[in-house]
């Protein structure tokens, strides 16, 4: 270690301090000339020593530099005569995410086709004309690749991501409709499903996750009907990270191009009611959420971005973190509920946001006989909110950082990119910079938080509850307490 500080301070002051050669200092190439070393105590005595780290080799060329920004990849979108989209950005990676994404979710649905939503993510990936479930994962096998399905209530996207050496397959697979996830049974989800369809009149009030009774209605007939009517090529994107966009499309074109086309349906409307759903179930818990309407959704950026700092500010969670402490420990509901009412095992914000509506609200789990006395704590957290003066600037300015945060690391993925690309492409017609993004949050205020909130709070009330319902106060009490805000 001495003898490497005075190797470096000898070599500065003969070379006069050259500063092209300090950037290479850590360079495994050195000179070929040699020294003798002076040893431990050689920078003691002035003595000789190896030559300098930073002394590059004779006739060895250095590496290039590295740049002091380096652009993110623009997507890039070409649309089939067919009407179907294919949008992609590079990447320098070796390895890439295809996925194919339509506007077709439950939203789509009638009462003939409820649930047909649901059963397709369920058969993804399983036997089809060209393949068996075992060929299928096979070939997944072989080619190093993962294959997922996400469904939402208004698009579903099939993805395969991998090695970009096997892009054709990966395309190929990308076609496929069938299989997914169990139907999720947790108290959590399963409020957030009641708070549409109580909430809401039209589609956005059908189920995502299908009954069984919904289920069992369903025949091959009704869903090749559904596919037909609702997997049009103008309704489709396909998406990509990490490939060339020319290629993408010389492999996709051919596949994709006879698809048929139709002209876009129009967009199934819904209106926002309110309402009351219970459910008597476990009898040791009970189960609350509370929810408004934000009318705008995407269409209207710059609440719904608000709506999402808001989520991050309110946070919350559980009593009890299996991941260790500290997540999200400075948000407002962590330090004004779950750190102060043990009774309350779980308390946080959720946000739902759709093309042209948004839902927020809050959804807490609580101990036996507490169901009223969380609610009140509720209506006091929701109502602060909405009032001048009770979140000041640190507090926003954290929840603006924890949702950049957030976003950034969720864009690290190749998969959430390629989602990126292929949702935003449905919705806007094209995929915004990340940086604009950026730039809206950090353009919200306290003003903005608090406007949201009293729209949020002039919408009716939608209030769903499971579990121990019995010491539930009535809709009515409840929603007054939101009335004077």
């Amino acid at each position: 270690m001495y003898r490497s500080a005075a190797s470096r301070l000898r070599a500065l002051k003969s070379r006069g301090g050259n500063k092209a050669l300090l950037r290479f200092a850590s360079s495994s190439s050195v000179a070929t000339r040699t020294a003798s070393s002076g040893g431990i105590f050689g920078w003691f005595k002035d003595e000789p020593s190896t030559p300098p780290l930073d002394f590059p080799l004779h006739g060895v060329s250095l590496p290039p530099s590295l740049p002091d920004k380096i652009e993110p990849g623009k997507t890039k979108i070409t649309t089939l005569p067919n009407g179907l989209r294919i949008a992609s950005e590079t990447s320098p990676s070796a390895v890439a995410s295809v996925g194919l994404y339509l506007d077709c979710g439950s939203v789509y649905e009638t009462l003939e086709t409820s649930g047909a939503t649901n059963l397709l993510e369920r058969m993804a990936f399983k036997s089809t004309i060209n393949r068996s479930h075992l060929r299928l994962v096979r070939e997944l096998e072989a080619i190093g690749s993962n294959a997922t399905v996400g469904v939402s209530r208004e698009q579903i996207g099939y993805s395969v991501d991998g090695l970009k050496t096997y892009l054709p397959e990966m395309v190929e697979l990308g076609k496929l409709k069938a299989e997914l996830a169990e139907v999720s049974n947790n108290p959590q989800s399963l409020l957030v499903e009641v708070i549409h369809s109580a909430g809401f009149c039209g589609s956005l009030a059908n189920p995502l996750i299908a009954s069984e009774s919904a289920i069992s209605g369903l025949n091959s007939d009704i869903l090749e009907k559904f596919v037909t009517e609702n997997y049009t090529a103008a309704r489709m994107v396909l998406a990509s990270s990490g490939v060339e966009h020319e290629e993408l499309v010389k492999i996709a074109e051919p596949l994709l191009s006879d698809l048929h086309s139709t002209p876009r349906p129009e967009e199934p409307k819904s209106v926002y009611v309110g309402g009351d759903y219970r459910f008597q179930g476990d009898a040791e818990k009970t189960h609350i959420a509370l929810a408004f309407e934000l009318p705008g959704g995407w269409h209207k950026e710059k609440d719904a971005v608000t709506l999402a700092v808001l989520q991050m500010l309110m946070g919350g969670g559980g009593s009890f973190s299996a991941g260790g402490p500290g997540k999200g420990m400075y948000s407002r509901l962590y330090l004004n509920v779950l750190n102060q009412f043990p009774e309350i095992q779980s308390f946080s914000a959720f946000n739902s946001t759709y093309n042209n509506t948004s839902i927020f609200g809050v959804q807490a789990t609580t101990a036996l006989g507490y169901a009223s006395k969380a609610i009140d704590i509720a209506a006091k957290e929701l109502s602060a909110i909405a009032t001048p003066g009770q979140v000041d600037e640190v507090q926003l300015k954290r929840a603006k950082e924890s949702t950049k945060s957030a976003i950034l690391m969720n864009l690290e993925s190749r998969v959430v990119v390629s989602e990126d690309i292929g949702r935003q492409v449905l919705t806007h017609g094209e995929r915004k910079p990340v940086e604009h993004l950026l730039k809206t949050i950090d353009g919200v205020t306290l003003k903005d938080i608090t406007d949201i909130a009293k729209k949020l709070f002039s919408s009716p009330l939608t209030m769903a509850s499971y579990g121990n319902v019995i010491d539930v106060p009535s809709y009515d009490s409840v929603s007054r307490k939101f009335k004077t805000k």
